[in-house]
């Protein structure tokens, strides 16, 4: 069963022909917590400085499944106009590796009455890496697995923020670069990083003045938007889903935040489309006198992954500070 999981695991990863046939980006519940990682355009959004570091462990108990951390800080200016940061993701599946590091910028254009449009690039690179040590390979002399990968690749991304007190909404490709991940390859195997792109919106309802916030959102994930317009035929046809996450939480007195989302998937457009559920999930978050925010997920699957794991879960840990005042300042709804 180990051996399995590891074959299944390269397979969705190298789209086991010749397209790509999964998202490969990092998958995170708690997207809300960490949005500089898929829009820059988010930069300064908090309206004071922001870090925030968050552990995913998916699929427990099954060999090679995907591990992910990120970690994130950003925070406007003095200009108030112009917001940066940095965002680092670690994405471990099986015997691959993938690092990136980003610098970011926004420029925030004020539109009257609290609303802001921000635009944001971010650009840096990416380390791809595997070890195939770690399969237990049938033919060992597979040319597909006979030498290991490592690759420094540039990377960049834009983005665009819209928001105001109580609503927000954004667009976002983080990696505008298209390459290969695999060189010296002789198969008709290919490893290639696609374009993502990432649509994100949420509110805040007040049921009670601030001592009680609905606030619902929705992150829809997208490989090969744009794909049938690709150069190379072999690259024409993304078999990967659109992916949503739909989250419902409430957040309590400012300080106690417990949501629940559900996540699943789309294929094809029409009567042609289908749609398979991926999870059910529940999450919740503290904020802490003194800056300091804390939480935790947990994803159940729908999918017959529930006969093999437990699930999945991640860990959050944050902090948040005003530059100007030097005083810790209640968290904005986002």
């Amino acid at each position: 069963m180990r051996n399995l999981f590891h074959i299944l695991l390269t397979i969705l990863l190298f789209g086991g022909a010749t397209t790509l046939t999964a998202q490969q980006d990092a998958m995170f519940t708690k997207y809300m917590f960490n949005s500089l990682v898929f829009n820059p355009a988010y930069a300064g959004s908090n309206e004071h400085m922001a870090i925030a570091a968050l552990y995913r462990n998916q699929w427990l108990s099954v060999p090679g499944a995907p591990e992910s951390q990120t970690i994130t800080a950003h925070t406007p200016l003095k200009s108030d106009r112009v917001g940066v940061g940095f965002s680092l993701v670690n994405d471990k599946i099986g015997p691959t590796r993938t690092t990136g590091i980003n610098l970011v910028y926004a420029y925030r254009i004020p539109l009257g009455g609290n609303k802001k449009l921000s635009v944001g690039l971010q650009g840096g690179f990416e380390n791809y890496a595997t070890d195939w040590n770690q399969l237990d390979l049938e033919d060992g002399t597979d040319p597909s697995f006979l030498n290991d990968q490592n690759s420094f690749l540039p990377n960049f991304g834009t983005g665009l923020y819209f928001s105001t007190p109580k609503f927000y909404a954004g667009f976002a490709s983080p990696h505008l670069i298209e390459y290969d991940l695999r060189k010296n390859i002789t198969t008709d195997i290919y490893a290639r990083q696609a374009r993502h792109y990432f649509f994100s919106m949420g509110g805040a309802i007040p049921v009670k003045g601030d001592a009680l916030v609905f606030k619902p959102s929705m992150l829809i994930k997208n490989v090969g938007l744009f794909a049938a317009a690709d150069k190379q035929d072999q690259f024409k046809n993304i078999g990967a889903p659109t992916e949503f996450d739909i989250d419902l939480s409430f957040l309590f007195q400012q300080t106690f935040w417990l949501g629940a989302s559900f996540r699943s998937a789309i294929e094809g457009f029409g009567s042609n489309a289908t749609s398979s559920f991926d999870s059910a999930d529940i999450w919740f978050s503290w904020f802490l006198p003194n800056g300091m925010r804390f939480g935790a997920a947990y994803d159940y699957p729908l999918t017959e992954l529930s006969q093999v794991t437990n699930g999945s879960f991640e860990v959050m840990l944050g902090y948040e500070f005003n530059y100007r005042t030097k005083k810790i300042v209640t968290p904005r709804y986002f």
